[in-house]
């Protein structure tokens, strides 16, 4: 179902167990959850995209932080403060690597490390963005598969993650999201 009147205040909802995954159009360096992903590359350096948002709302500490605890091979993750965020810590998800190409195991992977990453810090919310999207030229539609494929793997066995929002730039991006959401076998929230 289409929804183009859909808002930022009316965004897409799902349930998968205690987990409520959102939909929406969003600045991610404006949210006030506990975690906020960056959709990094496996050094950790931050510049255009999300990345670069974070940085510039968040301040350079957070760069520098990731940048001491890489590189890392892609599909890890490394956690550091948010700096000025409203967030209290920036989850860095290695997404690709220095060629700043991805693919879907990669992304899939990067995912999956990301919620257990949550899980460990007893975050109850957090925002991720579309991974690889940007300037890694995955396709929305099936980075959304595989984003929301992993989160919907994991929802059952969540302890402390109780809410996951994916926040996206532009309304292909959006669309792309909610209808992959809205085929998977959750309830509506």
């Amino acid at each position: 179902m289409k929804n183009d009147a859909r808002s930022s205040e009316n965004p897409l909802r799902r349930r998968f167990g205690l987990v409520t995954v959102e939909v929406r159009e969003a600045d991610i360096s404006r949210l006030a959850v506990e975690a906020v992903v960056n959709a990094a590359n496996n050094v950790f350096w931050m510049g255009g995209g999300v990345a670069g948002a974070l940085k510039r709302a968040g301040g350079a500490r957070i760069e520098k932080e990731a940048m001491a605890l890489g590189p890392r091979p892609v599909g890890e993750v490394v956690v550091t403060g948010a700096g000025t965020l409203p967030a209290k810590h920036v989850i860095h998800a290695a997404v690709m690597g220095q060629d700043l190409r991805t693919d879907a195991s990669s992304i899939a992977m990067a995912t999956r490390n990301t919620l257990l990453a949550a899980e460990k810090l007893g975050a109850v919310s957090l925002a991720l963005p579309a991974f690889g999207t940007g300037v890694g030229g995955f396709p929305l539609e099936e980075c959304a598969r595989v984003m929301l494929g992993a989160v919907s793997e994991f929802a059952p066995g969540a302890r402390s993650v109780r809410t996951i929002v994916f926040a996206l730039f532009g309304p292909e991006a959006r669309e792309s999201f909610e209808k992959i959401l809205e085929s998977l076998p959750g309830d509506p929230a």
